[in-house]
């Protein structure tokens, strides 16, 4: 069983649902599939008043909601997969407490999806897909109240790790195609400007992909 944390913000529900459909459709192990939505999260408060998204800061709660055992994997909600999650799943390296697709980039846009700003920082995206080494010891320290009380500077740069516990993940497992094109290789798309669903974003790079995922979820069959 692969224990997967999806972001969720009720402003985009549709995102939501869309990523974790295509993560069904490609997968060949079973899931335990949870949406990060504050309402369910009793142990958090969310007292930030920054940020883009409702799971901007709920994601670093994986390692407590697992109660510090085992690997999980946290992705955003703007997502979809396009290949095996069993195939990033296997990319687990015990040796690091975390695993991420090290970006280094200037964004295009300095606002995003909603009006949100869009500031460039070190760092950027490292934390939309995490590769969770729940029982590592390191991150004992993320604790609901820390995660309550520190800054995005502190949790977004994985301040509580040294660089040597951060492990690197192939960038086809958290590509932008609205920051860096097209890339038919991609095995994970983040619409990280704003999902397709909004119409500012409608036509984005390989949003046609995220349509016709969208329609997939949409799918009934019906009596003929």
């Amino acid at each position: 069983m692969i224990p997967v944390f999806v972001g969720y913000d009720p402003r985009e529900p549709v995102a939501y649902h869309v990523c974790v459909n295509s993560i069904i459709r490609h997968a060949s192990q079973p899931l335990a599939i949870t949406p990060l939505a504050l309402n369910s999260l009793q142990d958090y408060k969310e007292t930030h008043t920054d940020g883009s998204n409702h799971f901007i800061y709920s994601r670093f709660l994986v390692p407590h909601l697992t109660d510090y055992k085992g690997w999980a994997i946290f992705i955003d909600g703007d997502m979809i997969v396009r290949e095996d999650i069993t195939n990033l799943w296997n990319l687990r390296d015990r040796h690091s407490a975390v695993q991420v697709v090290k970006h280094d980039y200037k964004t295009k846009r300095s606002t995003k999806y909603l009006g949100s700003k869009n500031e460039d920082y070190p760092r950027k995206n490292w934390s939309s897909v995490i590769l969770w080494n729940c029982a590592h010891p390191l991150n004992f320290a993320l604790t609901p109240k820390v995660i309550e009380t520190s800054t995005g500077k502190y949790l977004h740069r994985f301040s509580w790790l040294k660089d040597s516990d951060i492990g690197e993940l192939p960038i086809e497992w958290n590509w932008l195609p609205d920051e860096y094109g097209p890339n038919p290789a991609a095995k994970l798309l983040h619409y990280t400007l704003g999902t397709p669903c909004f119409d500012d974003f409608a036509d984005t790079p390989q949003s046609e992909e995220w349509h016709t995922e969208h329609t997939y979820t949409n799918y009934c069959q019906q009596n003929t």
